[in-house]
């Protein structure tokens, strides 16, 4: 009898921890959805610390990641701490993107923390509890237990209980894709209900690949809304292969990167979760098939289109903030961030085959000039003394300074733009202006060309020009985006896009008139 009494024990106990028991990522998965957890749990014969075990029912209230659009970002954030090195900057520099968003991050990690913190009590109580088959629970018939032996034996679910699946499963399935009747719900698998994204042509898109491309125009009018990212949009960029220029590429702070179809239907067609860390840089490859990524996670990944799989992963030993892919030869790409050097890695050896040491302190962004022999880098690094720092020239062969005497103002630049027709640069400053550089030696800033009227205000708002070069766009921390005649150098149309900064404004290369901005609080929006 008491060899029965315990092998009961057993058996109840291992059900009860098979039924409750969850990994981490699963708990944040379902706090991420937006619907509360509730766990019943036994009473604890034990005498322990622990909240949550005195109690029948436990809920969880959902944590959510994304900032209050009514907050501005100072409130959002509290207070601003300086670093060691602003005792160098100028008093009109504001607070750099790097700051900025190191400090989102940390906050993040805070929540995720104490999402865990709150949760692990339960399951504690769930699979440590002592239940024993002479004290059932009141509402457990004593008839359930002898049906617990069965379903133990032939290894049934209960209905309403989700098996258990490993880790090394879920992280395999790096892709998940959203149906557009039910966008909360994900389907498993690497293929669309629809079909195959890269084999299909925009009709949007069709009638233009035809015709020689236009002049470029202003878009004035909202065509679509992007929801879907829970967290700051650093960035948003068309394909450039132009029968697969109706897709969008958008990277977020909470560690994912989507592909939508920004011409018709503003679908989201896959999502990538590559990542352990925020994106913040993405590109397309030349061919469109692949798409390169730098995370916070320290890792650079080159991922396919259509599978979502992982064809390289890299790890830079330091969290990345830029990757520039070589405009001749796109297996080889550049990576920079949270360290004084640029790695430049071969993805088909996935090794390090140069390194370009500057002795700085983080690079914001990099640009390589026409043909892919030298190459620019801007810097984290302002002080009285740093007009040899804020903008480099590399020679990218010999990893060699062509120049480091091109910008001699105090003031960071987070962005770089390079003119598809003509020789020469932009570079986005923390000024709330725009200048304009020589892309040939000696890469001289042209002092009677800027291009004002939209605030920075230390985010990391980029410019691009359109397919022509005639208009230069740009982000603005009041929400804006600004339209520039690049020309003419003068303000052509701002529009008030986002109630949070905008912080990209990608043209699109094929479609007159259109054009995609991303903001702050994760949205992403299409103008025509």
């Amino acid at each position: 009898m008491g060899h029965l009494i315990h092998r009961n024990h057993v058996e109840m106990s291992s059900l009860v921890a098979y039924e409750d028991s969850e990994s981490e990522d699963d708990s944040l998965d379902q706090a991420g959805e937006g619907a509360p957890a509730s766990v019943q749990t036994g009473s604890c014969e034990q005498n322990q610390d622990v909240r949550g075990c005195n109690s029948s029912e436990v809920t969880l209230s959902p944590h959510s990641f994304t900032p209050d659009p009514h907050r501005s970002v100072l409130e959002y954030h509290g207070s601003f701490s300086e670093r060691n090195s602003s005792s160098l900057r100028s008093d009109s520099q504001p607070q750099s993107c790097f700051d900025r968003e190191r400090k989102y991050c940390s906050d993040v990690t805070t929540r995720e923390r104490h999402l865990k913190d709150t949760t692990a009590p339960l399951s504690l109580c769930a699979t440590q509890g002592k239940i024993s088959p002479l004290h059932t629970l009141p509402h457990m018939p004593q008839s359930f237990t002898d049906g617990l032996k069965s379903a133990k034996r032939h290894r049934t679910v209960p209905s309403g209980v989700r098996p258990y699946i490993p880790k090394r499963q879920r992280l395999a399935s790096s892709v998940e894709t959203v149906d557009p009747k039910f966008p909360a719900e994900q389907v498993p698998g690497n293929q669309t209900r629809e079909g195959q994204i890269l084999s299909e042509v925009s009709a949007r898109v069709k009638p233009y690949l035809v015709h020689k491309p236009g002049a470029a125009g202003i878009p004035r009018r909202l065509l679509m809304s992007l929801g879907g990212h829970q967290g700051p949009v650093n960035t948003v960029q068309w394909c450039p292969v132009p029968h697969l220029s109706h897709l969008l590429l958008s990277a977020s702070m909470d560690k994912t990167f989507k592909v939508w179809d920004g011409a018709e239907s503003g679908r989201c067609l896959r999502v990538y979760t590559c990542h352990s860390g925020a994106v913040r840089d993405a590109c397309w490859t030349p061919c469109g098939r692949h798409l390169l990524t730098g995370s916070f996670d320290n890792s650079a990944v080159i991922t396919d289109v259509e599978t979502g799989q992982q064809v390289v992963r890299l790890d830079n030993h330091f969290k990345v903030m830029c990757v520039a892919l070589h405009p001749s030869n796109p297996e080889v790409f550049l990576c920079g961030g949270y360290s004084s050097v640029v790695k430049c890695w071969d993805s088909r050896s996935c090794k390090v085959v140069n390194m370009y040491k500057a002795g700085i302190q983080q690079t914001l962004d990099i640009l390589f000039l026409r043909g892919g022999v030298d190459f620019i880098t801007s810097s984290d690094c302002v002080s009285r003394d740093s007009a040899d720092r804020t903008l480099i020239a590399w020679d990218y062969q010999t990893t060699a300074k062509v120049s480091n005497q091109i910008y001699h103002e105090r003031y960071t630049c987070p962005s770089l733009a390079l003119h598809p027709l003509e020789e020469s640069f932009v570079a986005q400053t923390n000024g709330n202006y725009m200048a304009v550089f020589s892309s040939q030696q000696p890469y001289r800033m042209n002092k009677r060309r800027r291009y004002e009227g939209h605030k920075v205000e230390g985010y990391a708002a980029q410019c691009e020009f359109s397919a022509d070069g005639t208009i230069l766009a740009s982000g603005s921390s009041t929400g804006s985006a600004h339209f520039y005649d690049y020309h003419n150098v003068r303000s052509l149309h701002s529009l008030h896009a986002h109630s949070q900064p905008c912080l990209c404004v990608s043209q699109h290369p094929v479609l007159p008139a259109t054009a995609a901005t991303c903001d702050w609080a994760g949205e992403i929006k299409v103008w025509h």
